[in-house]
């Protein structure tokens, strides 16, 4: 038994099966139940195959056991999911961001069995465990196309390159996208939520659509605080409807930057920023810095399509340096011509030490954050050198040691460089349109997330109107989930107090927080039965193609949205609220 710190990280595998077979398949819950280790620590340990984690309040779970040197000692890496969430606590720094990174954790070998998806869902207080399945939608083979020019919400690069071969509403191959966006697309119609359900005695009751809206209406107009949460893989229409409907609630509506990017937005607010688009990246950078992100897993084409491709004035990745600062050895810094090794959680260290010499003030160190005095010198030489230098960063500053002061100083480091160069930053955002989020909530309301309404106009408090505060501290008391899986990717308390209250879920698919909702409606899915526009993560707006129609009966998220605010309005004229 000993104490060790609690990694979270994407993995490819993990997204694929979560696109591909779904969150209740075994090759899903194979790839969120194993974590991977240092073999020092495994030896140590005694652990064979499998470790009992434990979390600082005493809960625990067990999870399979994969040694590899990409570890550093000490640490436990394991993909955001149920498993990881459990050990997560309530602890969020005062800015709606939990420790996904820094949570530290007790691990023992064990011979116990992996503990099942069931048994988590009961530690969260799933309000039923019997989930429709095998709800595809029927393909039929008819009339061959091939629609061009596609663009993928699979994460924040929107490659909009993509080729689908059709055969009738059976899509035959996905060119041009990567690993994930091609079980996304070959796996459209797995797992579909093909009818509205309400729940009824603790079981998932078939409705019709009028009936789900109507539940829905009593829920939301009956709440005297509900939270809107998720949006950020659906377009910007539905986005705008949302915000309308939290302050017809006089509710609360967050999106999921609020824990991932949520502290570039607090870091830039204070400093101010200098970014970039992949047009920069492509044609003029030729120094790369990854910080803290690992594109192979999380943005899989980024390279090919950014760093190795010639651009307009590079000549492709011969005539680019890329370096890669992480405190694990990624896949991505095999490929670097410089890894610089850094001691998780002190990355705040590196980028003072890095201002230091722009600013000729000595190191009276010989080694800052883990990293040899020789090496800052080595990388601020290449950064004052480069004629065009970008940091790409990712969660590994933002959910990690002091977050948003990370972003605060990285800034501070930006406008140092470019007393020398031109230099920038590109934040690696996540979900398709989550960057949408954030721009449709700024021109609305003047606030990129966490926006509360309970006064009649807008305000965010971080801390407070953040998602993951409000239900760690039970303040809301009805919420809708709008194509999102917080019971996948948020804390165990957070996740328990959703058992508490009323939740409705507009999704395509079947997730685990269908588990806790009590209406569900089904919606199409954005980019291939819905179109719209999406925000790239370096801001571009991206028009949206349809592909493909809906199931029959199914709504887009903006119709759904439309329909609720018009059921709201009437319900509050009339009964004069």
């Amino acid at each position: 038994m000993q104490e060790f710190i609690l990694n979270t990280g994407r993995k490819t595998n993990q997204s694929m099966y979560l696109e591909g077979p779904g969150k209740f398949s075994d090759q899903y819950i194979q790839a969120v139940s194993t974590a991977e280790m240092n073999p020092e620590d495994v030896k140590a340990l005694g652990i064979k195959d499998r470790a009992r984690l434990t979390s600082k309040d005493g809960v625990s779970v067990v999870v399979y056991v994969k040694p590899t040197n990409r570890i550093p000692p000490g640490y436990v890496f394991l993909p955001p999911g149920p498993w990881a969430n459990v050990l997560v606590t309530e602890d969020t720094d005062a800015i709606g961001v939990p420790s996904f990174r820094t949570e530290k954790i007790i691990v023992e070998a064990t011979s116990e069995p992996v503990t099942t998806l069931n048994d988590i869902l009961k530690i969260f207080g799933a309000k039923t465990l019997e989930i429709p399945r095998n709800t595809d939608i029927p393909l039929k083979g008819g009339e061959k196309r091939i629609v061009e020019n596609v663009v993928c919400t699979i994460c924040g690069e929107l490659c909009d390159y993509l080729k689908i071969e059709l055969d009738g509403n059976k899509i035959v191959r996905n060119i041009g996208g990567c690993a994930k966006s091609v079980a996304k697309y070959l796996s459209y119609h797995k797992d579909r939520i093909l009818k509205p359900y309400i729940r009824v005695n603790n079981k998932l009751v078939e409705v019709s659509l009028e009936e789900a809206l109507e539940k829905a209406t009593d829920i939301l107009v009956g709440a005297k605080y509900p939270l809107i949460y998720g949006l950020s893989v659906t377009n910007v229409e539905t986005n705008e409807y949302a915000i309308q409907l939290a302050e017809l609630l006089r509710g609360v509506i967050d999106n999921p930057s609020t824990f991932c990017h949520g502290p570039t937005s607090l870091g830039v607010q204070e400093t101010g920023g200098v970014f970039s688009t992949f047009g920069d990246l492509l044609n003029i950078a030729d120094l790369v810095i990854f910080w803290g992100s690992d594109p192979v897993n999380s943005h899989i084409n980024h390279l090919s399509r950014n760093i190795t491709p010639k651009g307009r004035f590079i000549g492709g990745r011969k005539e680019r340096k890329m370096v890669v600062i992480d405190a694990r050895r990624t896949e991505l810094a095999d490929m670097a011509d410089l890894f610089i090794q850094i001691k998780p959680s002190r990355d705040l260290e590196l980028i003072t030490a890095l201002r230091m010499v722009l600013h000729d003030l000595d190191l009276e160190t010989d080694n800052v954050a883990g990293v040899p005095r020789d090496m800052v010198l080595k990388l601020a030489d290449m950064m004052a050198s480069a004629k065009y230098g970008i940091i790409m960063y990712g969660l590994g500053i933002t959910e990690n040691g002091v977050k948003h002061r990370n972003v605060e100083e990285m800034m501070k480091l930006i406008q140092d460089l470019n007393e020398y160069t031109k230099f920038s930053v590109i934040p690696m955002r996540g979900h398709g349109n989550v960057v949408g989020s954030n721009e449709v909530s700024l021109w609305l309301t003047g606030y990129p997330y966490a926006v509360d309404f309970a006064r009649g106009f807008p305000r965010m408090y971080v801390g407070v109107t953040t998602a993951m505060d409000l239900l760690i501290n039970g303040d809301v008391d009805a919420a809708l989930i709008i194509g999102h899986d917080p019971a996948a990717s948020f804390p165990r308390k957070a996740i328990q107090h959703l058992s508490k209250i009323p939740v409705i879920l507009i999704d395509p698919k079947w997730s685990l927080t269908a588990s806790f909702a009590d209406v569900i409606i089904p919606s199409g899915m954005t980019g291939i039965e819905c179109g719209g526009a999406a925000y790239r993560m370096d801001k571009i707006p991206i028009r949206l193609k349809k592909i493909l129609d809906p199931p029959p009966g199914v709504l887009c998220d903006h119709e759904i949205l439309k329909l609720l605010i018009e059921k709201v309005i009437k319900r509050k004229e009339g009964g004069k609220l």
